[in-house]
């Protein structure tokens, strides 16, 4: 949940996080955690059938956010990279057999966006001109703040996307984006989804998970209270202040808490 970044070992957003993959959204707290135990939902690996709730809740929680104003449609096909790579986790949470939250993540955030470039880049970003091609104030916006930023990113990424993969052991998971829907909020949902997170990135032996919220009003409080430590703080290219927070894995496998 970004409202204009991302979470994780990079400087963007999520439950409103940092990152610097194509870019993406913070990820806003949600309400959570004073039912520990509901044995009322499940939590599963998302489907491209989840996609249109996924975009809908997204919407509805972080419009401002750069993706979400190129609109419904360039952000369902960037949703859908994080089900075709497997540096990416995306898992829905389930109550009554509907879909009531969702996490995305990477466990190894720099060889996703090499996975996006390589197999999704083209469409992403013949969808992003159509979109500022209609939207010519967020076009310009894009201009003054994105555009020579995004440009380091990709180019040096178009010989380090050949380069063999090293895996993710050692390597900072992001938290990218957590919602959950109001109505199934106070039910613990919201940790269970980041404890699956944090168990597959442990898993996986990334050294920590990292996120962002918002400095003013965000889930930072929430964070602290389940561990989290604070990192740093940095802003958007509009000038919002957000916090990065990280949170230390043990070595070796975890075992499941879900």
């Amino acid at each position: 949940m970004e409202a204009d970044t991302r979470s994780a070992a990079y400087p963007s957003p999520a439950l409103t996080s940092p990152r610097p993959s194509p870019e993406g959204p913070p990820i806003e707290a949600t309400s959570a955690d004073r039912m520990p135990e509901d044995s009322g939902f499940r939590i599963r690996f998302m489907d491209p059938e989840d996609v249109p709730f996924v975009v809908a809740e997204y919407l509805r929680y972080f419009p401002d956010g750069f993706f979400a104003r190129l609109g419904p449609r360039f952000l369902a096909a960037y949703t859908r990279t994080y089900l075709t790579g497997p540096d990416a986790r995306a898992y829905v949470v389930e109550m009554g057999r509907q879909p009531a939250g969702f996490l995305i993540g990477g466990i190894d955030p720099a060889a996703h966006r090499r996975h996006v470039l390589r197999d999704h880049g083209g469409g992403l970003l013949l969808r992003a001109l159509g979109s500022l091609c209609l939207r010519p104030r967020l076009a310009w916006q894009f201009v003054c703040t994105r555009l020579v930023r995004y440009g380091r990113r990709l180019i040096p990424n178009r010989t380090a996307r050949q380069a063999p993969a090293a895996g993710p052991v050692g390597v900072t998971a992001v938290l990218d984006y957590v919602v959950v829907a109001e109505h199934a909020r106070c039910r613990g949902i919201g940790a269970r989804l980041i404890a699956r997170f944090v168990k597959d990135a442990t898993d996986a032996g990334c050294a920590r998970v990292t996120l962002v919220t918002a400095a003013d009003g965000g889930a930072g409080p929430y964070y602290e209270r389940h561990g989290w430590l604070r990192h740093e703080e940095m802003s958007t290219p509009e000038g919002r202040r957000l916090l990065t927070y990280d949170f230390p894995l043990n070595e070796g496998p975890t075992s499941e808490h879900n």
